[in-house]
C-alpha cells in the first residue's frame, strides 16, 4: 500500500515517516526529485528555491509531475510512505493506485515552528515572525502549480494530531494504521491463476506469438507450458521453425510450423511426469485451437479459462461446449 502525507512545515511528517520505514516501508519524498534539480543546476536548497523550483516544475511538466515520477520507480509488492505531497494534483496522480491513502499531520503553530528550529533545516526561519510569513505563501496560490497545501489537506483521508511527544504519536500510529493496512487488495484466483500463465508465456521461444497455459487443480498449479518447438529440437527464435523464420503470414504454411502449442505442452509435461489431470481447471493467454481442444478433453480437464480469443477457434469452443467442458473467458490485461 502506498500511505501519503501533506501537512504544514514542522508538523511531524518526518517523525511519522521514520515510524512507518521502521515496520519495513519504502520511503520516497516528491521533495527529493525538486533537491535533485537544484543540485544539477548547481543551486544552494534552501526552502525559497525548493518552492520556486518545485512550481516550476509543475508549470513545465503538469501540476501532478513530481507524483508521477514516484509513481513510476514504485513495485506493487511493497508498502511505501510518500512525503511533501504539496499541490492537488499530485493527489489526483497518486490516486490512480487504488491502495492509496493520504493523511494530513497537524500540529500548532508554536510547537511547529520549536520544531523547525530544532530540526534547523535549509536555512529555517529564525523567529516566529518569519516562519509565519513563509508559511502564508505555502498554503495557498491563485497560481495552480504553486504550493497549495490548504486544498492538498483538504483532499485527507484522514488526520494525524501531533502536538504531544514522539512516544503519543507513535501511539497514535499504532492504533490509525493497521485497520487502513488491513484493507489491501487481492487478486481473485481467476485473475491469479491467468497472471501467472502471462508469466509462464514470456518463456516462450515462439517468434510469431507468445502463449502459454498453466493446469490447477485444488487451487494448485500441477503443470504448465509454453508455445514452441519440440524438447532437443532448436528453439524457434534460434532457426528452429521454418513457417515463423519464414514469416508466414497468419493462418497459412501452418503445415511448416514445428512449434509445439502452450496448452499442449502444459498437458504432455504433466503426462511426461506421471500427473493425472482428471478433474483439473487450464487457464490459457489465448483461447486453444481444434487441436489443443481434442487433448484437453481426452486428458480430463473439466474447464478452460482463457484470457484472449484465437480467430481459428470456433470450431474448437464448439466442441469444448459439446464434450461438457466448462468455458469461461477473463480478460487480466496486467501488461
Amino acid at each position: 500500500m502506498i500511505i501519503g502525507l501533506t501537512g504544514k512545515n514542522g508538523s511531524g511528517k518526518t517523525a511519522v515517516c521514520d515510524y512507518l520505514k521502521a515496520r519495513g516501508f519504502e520511503y520516497a519524498s516528491l521533495s527529493d526529485a525538486i533537491r535533485a534539480e537544484i543540485l544539477r543546476r548547481g543551486e544552494t536548497i534552501t526552502r525559497e528555491k525548493l518552492i520556486e523550483t518545485g512550481t516550476e516544475m509543475r508549470e513545465k511538466g503538469g501540476y501532478g509531475i513530481l507524483a508521477e515520477r514516484v509513481l513510476a520507480g514504485l513495485e506493487k509488492e511493497h508498502n511505501y510512505v510518500i512525503d511533501s505531497i504539496r499541490n492537488p494534483a499530485e493527489v489526483e496522480a497518486l490516486r490512480k493506485r487504488p491502495d492509496f491513502t493520504l493523511f494530513a499531520v497537524e500540529a500548532s503553530a508554536k510547537a511547529r515552528f520549536e520544531r523547525s528550529l530544532v530540526r534547523a533545516r535549509e536555512n529555517a526561519a529564525a523567529t516566529f515572525e518569519q516562519f509565519m510569513a513563509e508559511e502564508e505563501r505555502e498554503l495557498e496560490s491563485e497560481n495552480p502549480a504553486a504550493q497549495q497545501l490548504v486544498a492538498t489537506m483538504a483532499l485527507a483521508d484522514g488526520v494525524i494530531e501531533n502536538n504531544g511527544t514522539i512516544e503519543t504519536l507513535r501511539c497514535k500510529l499504532d492504533e490509525i494504521l493497521p485497520p487502513i493496512m488491513s484493507r489491501f487488495i487481492r487478486p481473485g484466483w481467476d485473475e491469479y491463476f491467468m497472471n501467472i500463465a502471462k508469466v509462464v508465456a514470456t518463456r516462450s521461444n515462439c517468434m510469431k506469438r507468445k502463449v502459454a497455459a498453466i493446469i490447477v487443480k485444488d487451487r494448485r498449479v500441477i503443470s504448465t507450458g509454453y508455445n514452441g518447438t519440440p524438447r532437443g529440437a532448436r528453439n524457434c527464435n534460434e532457426g528452429g521453425c521454418p513457417r515463423c523464420n519464414g514469416m508466414a503470414a497468419s493462418g497459412t504454411a501452418l503445415d511448416e510450423c514445428l512449434c509445439s502449442h502452450g496448452e499442449e505442452n502444459a498437458i504432455t509435461q504433466a503426462a511426461y511426469h506421471g500427473i493425472s489431470l482428471k478433474g483439473s481447471t487450464l487457464y490459457t493467454t489465448f483461447a486453444p485451437c481444434l487441436q489443443c481442444t481434442k487433448l484437453i478433453i481426452n486428458s480430463g480437464i473439466i474447464e478452460v479459462v482463457y484470457n484472449k480469443e484465437y480467430t481459428l477457434n470456433s470450431r474448437a469452443l464448439a466442441l469444448l461446449a459439446e464434450c461438457g467442458v466448462i468455458l469461461r473467458q477473463i480478460r487480466a490485461d496486467t501488461d
